[in-house]
C-alpha cells in the first residue's frame, strides 16, 4: 500500500511540477496547482519512509531518505517564502524540490529498483 500511495503522489508532483514550470506564476491556478504539488511532495517524503530495503545502512534506511527529509524542508521554506513574499527564495526552494523529485525517480531507474525491474524485467 505504501508504495502505490508513494508512487501516485510522485508521479502527480511530476506532472503538477511539469506544468507549475510552464504556466504563468502568480495566478490562481499557479496557486491551486501548486498547494496539490505540495501536498502530493509531502506525501512522497512521509510515505517513503516506509519504503525500506534497498540500501540497508540505517537500520533498513539509506541515504535516499536524506532528500525525503530535504523535500519536506524544501516544501516548508517554498510556502513560508511564497506566503512572506518572498518570490526569489520561493522559486529556489520549490525548484529545489523538484529537481529531486526528478532526480529520485530517475534513480528508480537502476537495476535492482522496483520500477526497474517493472520496466525491463
Amino acid at each position: 500500500m505504501a508504495l502505490t500511495i508513494h508512487l501516485t503522489a510522485a508521479l502527480w508532483a511530476l506532472l503538477a511540477g511539469i506544468s507549475q514550470l510552464l504556466a504563468q506564476k502568480g495566478t490562481k491556478l499557479h496557486k491551486l496547482v501548486g498547494w496539490s504539488w505540495m501536498t502530493a511532495m509531502v506525501i512522497v517524503a512521509v510515505s517513503s519512509f516506509w519504503l525500506t530495503g534497498f540500501m540497508d545502512l540505517f537500520w533498513g534506511y539509506s541515504p535516499i531518505h536524506l532528500l525525503s527529509i530535504w523535500i519536506l524542508v524544501c516544501v516548508a521554506v517554498s510556502l513560508y517564502s511564497a506566503r512572506t513574499s518572498n518570490i526569489k527564495r520561493h522559486r529556489a526552494f520549490a525548484m529545489g524540490a523538484f529537481y529531486g523529485v526528478v532526480g529520485a525517480g530517475i534513480g528508480t531507474l537502476a537495476p535492482g529498483r522496483v520500477i526497474h525491474q517493472w520496466l525491463f524485467g
